[in-house]
């Protein structure tokens, strides 16, 4: 039981040194040095002449709204305020996740000798796998690094959900069509490996389209349990680049190797790429953006891809 005297001096401690908890962007309490606290001591009279006698009723009221005060004040310390608590439920993924789709981001390193051969056949096997009705899945977009790891592609899938990618990989284990693929495939092969991600809410990928030119795949795998954070700050960040070049998607991985956010943008050329990136420095806020996130990072990547013809982004 929390006596009336504990709250009073929990309560006289945060006046000597003003507390408040606030919530931040990331959704959890912290505390912050905020004078305003003082408000919440309760006022005497400076002239107790013309003070006007209380009702012992009163008195007991009084005391009561103040020991209530004092109550959520202790717990709000304790444990942080309600909101933030309600917040603090959700996962992180339904916070920041649009929710609509899952996305597969695949990489498949190729033997030097067997890339035309390779080529050859996802350009006869991955359109087909698009375009059967009864797969719940589409292709965004392949791609041929052409700086960066040289003899890797990637491949971008979007299921309908986590349902449609069980319904479709179910579906392609029966059929005799990728049966054969997956095994002219594999002898090319020097690794592969596979994320499964979700779009940023803020940040939808783009639908099929014709740019021409190349496309950057920035990686950066973030520090543990900083992806609210840098979320937070991209999605301001995001609107300083949209100025000069339109996002083609952004994704962070929940399956595989995690804490780790890609982001895609697309260029004429690598002369246009320079230019568009100096001139988001011009823009008020992006110099902020980086200010914040770098310290977020842990490691970073970045890679120039060529599309491959039947690629839907290209």
């Amino acid at each position: 039981m929390i006596t009336r005297k504990v709250l009073q001096n929990l309560f006289n401690l945060a006046l000597v040194t003003p507390l408040s908890l606030t919530k931040n962007k990331s959704g959890y309490g912290s505390i912050r040095l905020l004078s305003s606290i003082s408000q919440n001591k309760p006022k005497t009279e400076v002239n107790d002449k013309k003070s006007t006698p209380t009702s012992t009723e009163n008195l007991d009221s009084n005391t009561e709204n103040n020991d209530n005060k004092l109550t959520s004040l202790f717990k709000n310390i304790i444990h942080g305020s309600p909101e933030i608590r309600e917040e603090e439920k959700q996962t992180h993924s339904k916070i920041i996740a649009r929710g609509k789709y899952v996305h597969e981001l695949q990489k498949h390193k190729i033997k030097p000798d067997c890339v035309e051969d390779y080529i050859k056949l996802v350009s006869e096997h991955y359109p087909r796998i698009a375009n059967y009705p009864k797969n719940s899945v589409h292709l965004c977009g392949s791609w041929q690094t052409e700086i960066g790891d040289l003899d890797s592609f990637f491949h971008i899938w979007e299921y309908q959900g986590y349902t449609g990618y069980h319904e479709t990989l179910n579906r392609l284990k029966n059929d005799q069509h990728y049966q054969r693929f997956d095994k002219e495939l594999r002898p090319m092969l020097q690794n592969r490996h596979n994320q499964i991600c979700l779009e940023f809410a803020f940040w939808a990928t783009s639908p099929p389209t014709v740019h021409g030119g190349i496309y950057e795949l920035r990686t950066y795998e973030l520090k543990t349990g900083k992806l609210l954070e840098w979320e937070t700050h991209w999605k301001g960040g995001l609107e300083c680049r949209r100025q000069y070049c339109e996002p083609v998607g952004a994704w962070f991985s929940q399956l595989g190797a995690l804490n780790f956010v890609h982001h895609m943008w697309q260029y004429p050329d690598l002369e246009s790429r320079k230019l568009t990136r100096e001139r988001a420095w011009e823009v008020d806020g992006w110099a902020e953006t980086v200010f914040k996130t770098v310290p977020l990072i842990h490691k970073m990547d970045t890679c120039i891809l060529i599309p491959l013809p039947f690629s839907p982004l290209r």
